[in-house]
This record gives C-alpha cells, structure tokens and sequence, in this order.
C-alpha cells in the first residue's frame, strides 16, 4: 500500500523559499506519476505540479510557472517542490499525490485521478 509522508512546511514572509519533500513507501516508487496539490480555507483542492515516473516530463499550474520547480529522485523514492518567491496567496495546505504510470499522464491536473495522497504540510506566507 503506497504511504506518503510530506514535510518541510512552515511560515515564511513574501519572497521566501521553501522547499517541500513528500516520502514514498510501499510501491515501487519509479513505476508513479507523482503530484503536488494545495488546498487554501476555503476553497477546493487545486493541482500545483506534477512529474512523470522519470522525471522527464513535468507541468505546473500557471500561478507557480516560473516559481515552483518539482523533482523527483527515484533512488531515494522522493518528491520535492521548491518553492521561491512565495506570496500570499500560496498560503495552502500542501498534499503530495500519487497515481500509477499506467495512466495518461495527460490527466496530471485532474485531483480525481489520484488514489493516494499524503496527509499535506502546511504554508503560510505573511507579508
């Protein structure tokens, strides 16, 4: 059963980085396209990023393109999302997800698709 475990959250001011890390466990960790969502009170879960089973292909949501890098190290079954330039409005609680690479990675921004999702570690940026 796939366990992921998310860290590396924290409050920071406005052009701060952070970089967050998500652990994976149970599963052959380079066999799943992996994905960082956020969630802000209030509203729904939103796709911030994604990466393919090896690390060649990745995408992000316009509001963190240019700001927000995802890597993966598949010998170390981890997921990371550098966050530079933080802003307000990333405040968020931050869920890593994971979906087997047998599906279309053209789906990477749908939440649906993903059947495992960490607990999420949470961000606040204060200006």
């Amino acid at each position: 059963q796939v366990q992921l475990v998310e860290s590396g959250g924290g409050s920071v001011h406005t052009e701060d980085s952070l970089r967050l890390s998500c652990a994976f466990s149970g599963r052959t960790f380079s066999t799943y396209h992996m994905a960082w969502f956020r969630q802000a009170p209030g509203n729904q879960r939103e796709f911030v990023a994604a990466i393919n089973w090896s690390g060649n292909s990745t995408a992000y949501a316009d509001s963190v393109k240019g700001r927000f890098t995802i890597s993966r190290d598949n010998a170390k079954n981890m997921v990371y999302l550098q966050m530079n330039d933080l802003q307000r409005q990333d405040t968020a609680v931050y869920f890593c997800a994971a979906r087997h690479s047998s599906l279309r990675w053209a789906d990477y921004a749908r939440r649906l698709v993903y059947i495992h999702w960490g607990q999420g570690t949470e961000v606040t940026v204060s200006s």
